[in-house]
């Protein structure tokens, strides 16, 4: 299935039914009187947190969504049926925003949260209605009230426990690869990577999702590179695992550059618990290892974990560390549900 993280769409709630005109004509009953029924609502449109979901790509093809019309009154004081209404599954971590990309309109953070995005037009008033001791055979009717329509824009922000970020090619998808039954696309250049990937991990007896991220240059809060789309994935994840090439010369800037940008993002990216780690180490000497552990250290003012996603080396210690740091983070009453509704 491929990745969509953004989609725009067109919706429009149902119109509401036209009331009647209608008298009563029974014999016997010499003054039936007005009898006209009222309109049937007009159905509305309504968004709904899937966690079965995880792209947007199902909007690529279906790019209108149209609730049903409210039926017409009859007589004999008979409403008309309202219209269907229209539920559309969309995942959970997806913004809704008006037509200018700007105005949030919802925010669905968990399964079964529903919002009416175009509520249905109301229908109108059946001659019935208009009866009055001065007005004993009204002819008038409502002709009932259109629904709303108008362009909406979905952005799906992935929601995970933690996610790696880091300098393209420093080994994120293998990693995820390693420590997950993820198969992400795995290559020796950069930006192999192009939409996330989630991958189940298990450490320390707990299970947890780790989301593999596009690769961050410098500039991407900015838009550079895949730029803002990149850093709105980060900001579901409840923990950062920055990455770091340990073959690079310069692991402190690299270190640097990426921190530049979740700050330069804002929303408190660089706020976000975080743990650091030196990849690639079994393509290094013992000596230069430690000589760049330190340097990194004193840069991020934390220990530095010393993995190969290749070799396996550090990884069970790396996973262990993450999971204590998401049980840490994650509320305790409710556990993760309770975080994501």
């Amino acid at each position: 299935m491929k990745f969509l993280d953004e989609a725009k769409i067109f919706v429009k709630s149902g119109d509401g039914g036209a009331g009647a005109v209608g008298f009563r004509r029974e014999k016997f009953v010499e003054f039936g009187g007005p009898d006209g029924g009222d309109g049937g609502r007009g159905g509305d449109v309504v968004f709904e947190g899937s966690g079965a979901l995880n792209t947007l790509i199902d909007f690529r093809y279906q790019q209108h969504v149209k609730a049903g019309r409210g039926g017409h009154g009859m007589g004999q004081n008979r409403s008309g049926a309202s219209g269907k209404t229209v539920t559309v599954k969309i995942p959970v971590g997806t913004q809704v925003f008006d037509e200018d990309k700007q105005t949030l309109i919802a925010d669905i953070t968990g399964p079964g949260q529903r919002v009416v995005v175009a509520r249905g037009g109301d229908g109108g008033f059946g001659n019935a209605h208009y009866k009055s001791s001065t007005n004993r055979a009204p002819r008038q009717h409502g002709t009932g009230h259109p629904g709303e329509e108008r362009w909406l824009w979905l952005r799906l922000k992935l929601i995970a426990d933690a996610g790696l970020v880091g300098l393209p090619n420093t080994g994120k998808s293998t990693l995820l690869a390693a420590v997950s039954r993820a198969h992400p696309k795995i290559g020796d250049y950069p930006f192999t990577t192009l939409h996330p990937n989630l991958g189940v991990v298990h450490g320390a007896g707990e299970e947890f999702v780790l989301a593999d991220l596009p690769g961050l240059i410098e500039g991407a809060s900015e838009g550079a590179g895949l730029g803002t789309r990149f850093l709105g994935h980060v900001e579901r994840c409840r923990v950062l695992v920055h990455l770091i090439d340990g073959t690079q010369d310069d692991v402190v800037g690299a270190y640097r550059t990426v921190r530049r940008e979740l700050e330069a993002y804002g929303v408190g990216l660089v706020e976000k618990p975080e743990l650091v780690a030196l990849n690639k180490t079994d393509a290094l000497a013992a000596d230069v290892v430690k000589k760049k552990l330190r340097a990194l250290k004193k840069a991020c003012g934390r220990d530095v974990a010393a993995i190969s996603a290749v070799s396996g080396d550090g990884l069970k210690a790396l996973t262990a560390d993450l999971a204590k740091v998401i049980r840490r983070e994650t509320p305790a009453e409710g556990g993760r549900e309770a975080a994501l509704s």
